[in-house]
């Protein structure tokens, strides 16, 4: 499964963006199987991905209207979920230009909202104010919460994922521990990019910064416990934050990042330009970024750096890293380790024999919620 096209490292990583989140709604075993045997012999051509997964989720997405339409609410909740999903899988390949991509996320997000009306807790969509303009966000309440106001989770997502596959990903999942979830959009993803033109920057704790404001101003959360996740390029996201907003009690790292910039030289030294271990083509960065050309985005990658900021993490800190990890070294995960200034910290490495050791647990996504979401529970309680 973890290498569904053996030709293709990244076409590989993206199916298990719908294998693995098949337990929350992120897709139907039968129906990701039948793109993936379309787009056998069709590796690297990504008009093909687009083509086989904007086709399964219009088919889909009939369904999902068909159900609505009847009035059956959980058939079309599930069946929404698994349409946005398939949307973003669509356009994940496209460049920037072309129109294509633009329409398929938009048909993801709407899908998104078809499924939100109907879940239960509620997904509740909201606008963080941000510096002139708002990160697109959601928030999820604790599940079965018990007190009036309860610990809450900010989590971003990382270079080329949404808040929606987020939800999927783990938000579903978290909130039955009694936390209620900020699932943001943060600068240089999602929405935020797409629609609002806010790109990627180094100093993360000013997007965090306003997801903690926007949570103090909740009466359904409690102010003194709010933590913060992030996934994949939010590994640096995560740790930068908690580094300098203060307000935040606890962190949780679900794939470590050190040295941005490293990584992107060991990229492009090994030819990421021909493929590698990498999950977006090779566009993706320099767009986050608002980069003219790769050797822009080179240059403002320097500033993606913990070396500084890692003494100034004092919070509760976990790290939960992979063994096999292809995309990211177990030693840059060591590196933010030991460079932490937390006195209560943990690095988790999840092996080939657990399970879970590949890029953010995509292999077995249960194994970091029972790591993670745990930890962050009772941290936060």
């Amino acid at each position: 499964m973890s290498h569904y096209f053996s030709e293709s490292y990244m076409w590989s990583h993206a199916m298990l963006l719908a294998l693995g989140t098949i337990p929350w709604g992120g897709g139907e075993i039968g129906e990701i199987d039948a793109v993936g045997q379309r787009l056998q012999g069709r590796v690297g051509d990504n008009t093909a991905w687009y083509e086989g997964w904007y086709q399964m989720a219009g088919k889909v997405e009939a369904l999902a209207a068909q159900a609505a339409q009847a009035g059956h609410d959980v058939t079309a909740r599930e069946t929404y979920l698994r349409v946005c999903n398939y949307y973003h899988l669509a356009e994940r390949f496209l460049p920037p230009q072309d129109e294509r991509k633009l329409a398929a996320y938009q048909k993801a997000r709407a899908c998104f909202a078809q499924a939100a009306t109907r879940l239960t807790p509620p997904v509740e969509r909201v606008d963080i104010p941000y510096e002139g303009s708002a990160l697109p966000a959601y928030f999820v309440p604790a599940e079965g919460a018990r007190d009036a106001r309860t610990p809450a989770v900010v989590f971003f997502d990382g270079l080329d994922v949404t808040k929606e596959q987020l939800y999927l990903m783990g938000g579903r999942e978290l909130v039955k521990r009694g936390l209620a979830c900020l699932i943001v959009d943060g600068p240089g993803t999602g929405e935020a990019l797409r629609e609002r033109n806010l790109h990627l920057r180094p100093d993360y704790e000013r997007p965090a910064a306003a997801a903690v404001d926007y949570l103090e101003t909740r009466s359904d959360v409690d102010p003194q416990r709010i933590g913060i996740m992030a996934l994949s390029l939010g590994g640096y996201y995560a740790p930068r934050a908690a580094a300098y907003e203060k307000r935040l009690k606890a962190c949780a790292v679900w794939g470590a990042i050190y040295d941005y910039h490293e990584v992107w030289q060991r990229r492009i030294a090994a030819g990421v330009r021909t493929g590698s271990s990498v999950s977006a083509p090779l566009f993706q960065i320099q767009w986050v970024l608002g980069a003219k050309s790769p050797e822009e985005a080179l240059e403002k990658l320097k500033a993606f750096t913990l070396k500084d900021a890692a003494p100034h993490i004092t919070c509760p800190l976990l790290i939960v890293h992979g063994e096999e990890d292809a995309q990211i070294p177990l030693v840059d995960a060591q590196k933010l380790y030991d460079a932490a200034g937390s006195a209560r910290k943990q690095l988790k490495i999840l092996t080939a024999a657990e399970g879970g050791a590949m890029h953010c647990q995509l292999d077995n996504l249960h194994l970091a919620h029972y790591y993670i979401f745990d930890w962050l529970a009772n941290t936060l309680r």
